[in-house]
Order: C-alpha cells, then structure tokens, then sequence
C-alpha cells in the first residue's frame, strides 16, 4: 500500500513537473473590470520577465541622494505590470462602489501591510473633487498609501486575481526595462521629451496616460506625469543591505515603519527626479491642504502629483 502511494505521487509530481515546463505565462493581457453600473472598463497587463539587476544609485550619479543606495544585486521572478497608470476613470468606479458615508480613522502604517487588510475596510468622501478638472484618461490622484492598497484590493474583487502595489525593487527593475543608465530611455536626455512628462514639457499639470513613447518593456510615464506608490516602507537610511554580492531575493522593504516609497518623478518633477533609482515618500506637505483633524488616512487634498499603477504576481495558471 505504501509503495502503490508512492507511486501515485510520484506520477502527480513527474506530471506536474512536465506541465509546468509546458507551460508560459502569457506575455500580456487585458484585465476587464464589470462596474456595477454595467461598465466594462480595461487595462493591459504585460509580463515582466524575471532577473537580476543592480539597484539604486552608484556613489558619483548626478543628482543621487544618500537614500538611494548602498547599490545592491536584486533578483526578481517574473511579475505582471500594468502598462499604464490607474486612470481618474477606474478610481472613480472604485470609490463610486466603496465609499463610506462617514469617516474611518484606525491603526498605524505599520498595521496596513496587505495581508492584514481587512475586508470591509472602504475609504472616506473625498475633501473637495478627486478629479480636480482632468478627464478619465488621465491619471488617478491625491490618494494615500492606504487608499491605493484597497483600490487594488477592490480590483482584485472584482477580477478574481490578486493585484497590489508592485514592490520597489519590482518597479525599479521595470522602469530600467534592462538598462542600467540614469534614465529609462537611457543617459540621451533628449529622449526625455518623448518619453515624460515633467517640468520642462508639462505645464505642471498630469497628463492623459500613454501619451508619450513606452520604455523597451511596453511600459509608460515610468518616468514623470504621476508618482506611484510602491508597497514598501521607506528608510532614510536607504536600502536594509550592505551591499552584498549575492542578490537579495525578490526583497519587499523594511518590516515596519512609518512611511511609504513613491516612484517615478512627476510633471512637476526637475530632471533628477526622472532617474530610475530616484526615491520619494509622504511628506507633511502632501496633507497641508487636509482641513480635516485628524488629517485623513485616505486622501492628499489637491496634490495632484501622486498615483499608482498595479502589479500581479505571476501564477500557477497564467491569464488568458
């Protein structure tokens, strides 16, 4: 009886083995979101393929700051991105189905990590208008940490896949898209024009998403039009690692702390800001224009310069 288990076993793990050889995740897909309105709304998905990659910022970068570093090897697996930003008009049917009538204020950042999220938890009304005059196509803005963290949530809900916030070091190695220069699009700075919007092209204002060129990835604003939060804590004194040789894998960021990493650079954003390795996280001022008391969990009033765009890690089962 034992041996004829064995064997059993054996031929589920030889099967399986084979089939996950057979098996690709697929390169990209399109993800459909049913609104309760009837809307159909859609973003792309594209593989990123799993490797290693040296992130942060060497010692002499122009334009460095000592949060960047120490440089480290990373190893990532495969992971899916989305090739946009969260758009005003997929946030606004998010928060359309979710908002609570009252204000909900709780617990510490430290207890927001996403597995201990709970179910129930939707954000509070918006001050003022979450849109500020753009249209749907353009970026979703002004929300928290927290409030990206359910959106996504709420996403997944809605799809049956798990989606989230990408972690730093996923972002990073996504926005380089295999370079290793300053830039996405390399150390050419006369690239940036046709790849970001920022300080210098912008008029200090977001813009529709994937209106400039994508990075060799597919994906776009990687650099400028909208800072996006990443999942990890943030840590003034850069990086946990001492700049090993061995990669770190697939690492998520200090355990705890008080504060959240933002990516990316925005339209408002100087040249520096646009690096691959640039870090930014919530400061007082990202608040300054809250009435409220306590300042709210879920909302930067009128800042218009922070979004994000969601991640989903690669499954057993790839997307059709």
């Amino acid at each position: 009886m034992k041996s004829m288990v064995m064997s059993v076993m054996m031929v589920i793990l030889v099967t399986s083995h084979v089939w996950a050889e057979e098996s690709q995740p697929v390169k990209k897909y399109t993800e459909t979101v049913k609104t309760k309105r009837g809307e159909e709304l859609t973003f792309d998905m594209v593989l990123i393929p799993g490797g290693e990659f040296l992130m942060g910022s060497s010692a002499n970068e122009p334009g460095r700051k000592d949060d960047e570093g120490p440089q480290h090897l990373v190893k990532l697996d495969s992971f899916y991105l989305c090739t946009k930003e969260t758009t005003l008009g997929l946030f606004k049917a998010y928060y359309r189905e979710t908002a609570k009538a009252k204000k909900n204020f709780f617990g510490t950042p430290a207890q927001m990590k996403q597995h201990e999220i709970d179910a129930m938890t939707r954000p509070t009304p918006v001050y003022g208008d979450m849109t500020m005059g753009h249209p749907d196509e353009c970026p979703a803005i002004a929300m928290s940490w927290q409030n990206a963290m359910i959106a996504c949530q709420w996403i997944s809900e809605k799809t049956g896949k798990t989606y989230r916030l990408p972690t730093e070091a996923e972002w990073e190695y996504a926005c380089r898209a295999g370079s290793s220069g300053r830039f996405a699009s390399g150390d050419d700075l006369t690239q940036l024009q046709d790849m970001a919007w920022y300080l210098d092209n912008s008029d200090k204002e977001p813009h529709d998403v994937g209106t400039k060129k994508p990075n060799a990835w597919g994906l776009y604003d990687m650099m400028g039009n909208v800072r996006e939060w990443v999942y990890d804590f943030y840590s003034p004194a850069g990086y946990p690692t001492q700049g090993a040789t061995t990669p770190v894998l697939n690492p998520t960021g200090p355990k705890e702390g008080e504060l959240h990493v933002a990516r990316g650079g925005d339209h408002s954003s100087p040249v520096e800001e646009l690096r691959s390795s640039a870090r930014a996280y919530k400061e007082p001022w990202w608040q300054s224009l809250d009435p409220q008391l306590p300042k709210s969990k879920w909302w930067l009033p009128d800042m218009d310069f922070i979004g994000f765009r969601v991640a989903c890690s690669v499954t057993s089962e790839p997307p059709k």
